[in-house]
């Protein structure tokens, strides 16, 4: 039979397209091809398909580069090299699924598009959400619940409503803190780095526990002792005005204390302790 009669499959024409085809079967398909109006037009559109996604995926994945020095251009480099490599076997699993499902190729290229711009969001969220929650834990902001998941000692509230101002802001003794130091792995801690923190305050019974305290850092400018000695203030004066229960604040707080910060205070950052705090602590304690 002659070259004419045997129609080129979808996955044939891409491996010409590509140069990637056998050259006895590559010059049967080009003398097909200049025979046949039907396959030419099928020719044209995988080629058009391939030039669509291609210009598309550009446009999908320039912006999410930023085009500065160092890795970031180096990862750029990276992406163009391999952008310029052939990419037949890729391509032919997509025309294999496209041939099988008989779908429009423009459809399967704009699904294809989608997926790989979604996924690439997908990971730039993950990955931020990810550096976010690692990054207060690696400055000591939040304790670490294995060795700092809280204690308390079995209160009424007329027990921590009737405690002295030195009961409240009690201080740990010397002993304790080597421990609390050696637990965390820190040697050689200045005392105008940290304070040995209650996880959860005398005031709303916690205890003088290993298991109730961590090395809480002053150096951190947003979330450090300062910022959490306000809500311990706060959620204290709560449940003495009948608010708030004990038991929920000693939860919100072991949970998650700058949670329980945003919670209590509304608001999502700090508020300036010299002012701020003071006044949102007068009006909260003042008669409803």
């Amino acid at each position: 039979m002659r070259s004419e009669d045997f129609h080129p499959t979808d996955q044939e024409l891409l491996l010409a397209a590509d140069g990637e085809l056998p050259s006895c079967r590559a010059a049967q398909v080009r003398a097909h091809l200049a025979a046949c109006w039907g396959c030419r037009a099928r020719m044209a559109e995988t080629e058009g398909t391939i030039a669509d996604f291609a210009r598309t995926h550009r446009q999908a994945l320039d912006p999410q580069i930023p085009p500065i020095a160092g890795p970031r251009a180096r990862l750029k480099a990276q992406l163009a090299e391999l952008a310029a490599r052939p990419a037949a076997r890729s391509w032919t699993r997509f025309f294999q699924f496209t041939s099988a499902t008989r779908a429009p190729a423009y459809i399967c290229a704009a699904l294809l598009v989608a997926a790989v711009t979604g996924g690439l969001l997908f990971r730039h969220s993950a990955l931020r959400q990810a550096r976010l929650a690692t990054d207060s834990f690696e400055r000591g902001v939040v304790p670490d619940r294995r060795f700092t998941p809280g204690a308390t000692r079995r209160v009424t509230i007329n027990d921590v409503c009737s405690m002295t101002h030195e009961e409240v802001v009690r201080d740990v003794s010397n002993s304790m803190r080597q421990e609390v130091f050696q637990e965390y792995g820190i040697r050689a801690a200045r005392a105008d780095d940290y304070e040995i923190d209650y996880l959860i305050a005398p005031g709303l019974g916690g205890v003088e526990d290993i298991h109730n305290l961590w090395p809480e850092p002053y150096s951190s400018s947003t979330w450090n002792a300062h910022v959490k000695d306000a809500l311990e203030e706060h959620l204290h004066q709560m449940v003495c005005a009948g608010k708030l229960n004990l038991s929920t604040a000693q939860s919100d707080i072991a949970t998650d204390w700058i949670a329980a910060y945003k919670k209590y205070f509304h608001t999502d950052r700090p508020l300036t302790l010299s002012s701020d705090v003071m006044r949102f602590l007068q009006l909260s304690s003042a008669p409803s």
